[in-house]
C-alpha cells in the first residue's frame, strides 16, 4: 500500500482540486445536500474572503464559497479539533448571511445560507456521521426560518466498508483516504 503524500483534507489540495474540477465539487455538494445532481441549475464558485467591518474585527476566510440554486453554500474542511468548531462554523454562517443583503433590499430576500463542514474528528456523541442543525424552537421543534442550515460530516464515523452505490459515502471517503488504494 502506497501512503498518500498529501490528503484531501489539506486546504491547498482541497481548494486546488475542487476549484480546478468544478464538476467534482458539484457532485460533492449534491451528495452532501442530498439532492439530485441534475437538480442543480445554478452553480457558481464565488470564493470570497469577507473583510472585517471595522479595524480589529476578525477576518473571515472561507474554504470554498458558492451559489447553488440561489442559496449561498460554504464548504469547509477541518482536520484539527480546536474545541471551538461549532462557534467557528456559526461565525462563518453569520458573516455570509450578514453580507448577503444589498442596500434597500427587504430582509425577506435574504438567501438560505448553508454551511457544509467535513471534519476529521469526533464532534457529536452519536453514531451517525451526518448531523444537520437549523433554527428551531426548543420545545415545539418549530422551524423559525429555513435560512440557517449547518451540515456536519464526521468522516471518522463513516462505515469501514463503503457502499459504492452511496454517492455521499463514496465522496466523503476521499477525505479519510490515507493510501492510494483508499
Amino acid at each position: 500500500m502506497t501512503q498518500l503524500k498529501y490528503k484531501f483534507t489539506y486546504d491547498v489540495l482541497f481548494k486546488l482540486l475542487f476549484q480546478k474540477y468544478p464538476d467534482l465539487l458539484k457532485r460533492l455538494v449534491a451528495a452532501t445536500l442530498g439532492i439530485p445532481l441534475d437538480s442543480i441549475s445554478e452553480f457558481i464558485i464565488t470564493n470570497t474572503e469577507i473583510p472585517p467591518e471595522a479595524l480589529g474585527d476578525k477576518f473571515c476566510k472561507l474554504d470554498i464559497n458558492m451559489v447553488v440554486n440561489a442559496q449561498k453554500v460554504n464548504l469547509e474542511v477541518q482536520v484539527e479539533d480546536e474545541k471551538d468548531y461549532p462557534e467557528r462554523s456559526l461565525y462563518h454562517w453569520a458573516r455570509v448571511y450578514s453580507t448577503a443583503l444589498k442596500v434597500r433590499q427587504p430582509y425577506s430576500t435574504l438567501p438560505r445560507v448553508i454551511i457544509i463542514s467535513i471534519v476529521d474528528f469526533m464532534m457529536f456523541d452519536c453514531a451517525e456521521y451526518r448531523s444537520e442543525f437549523g433554527a428551531l424552537e426548543m420545545n415545539r421543534h418549530e422551524l423559525l426560518s429555513d435560512k440557517l442550515s449547518m451540515l456536519y460530516f464526521e468522516v471518522r464515523k463513516l462505515p469501514k466498508l463503503i457502499d459504492r452505490e452511496n454517492e455521499l459515502e463514496l465522496m466523503l471517503s476521499l477525505f479519510r483516504a490515507k493510501t492510494e488504494e483508499d
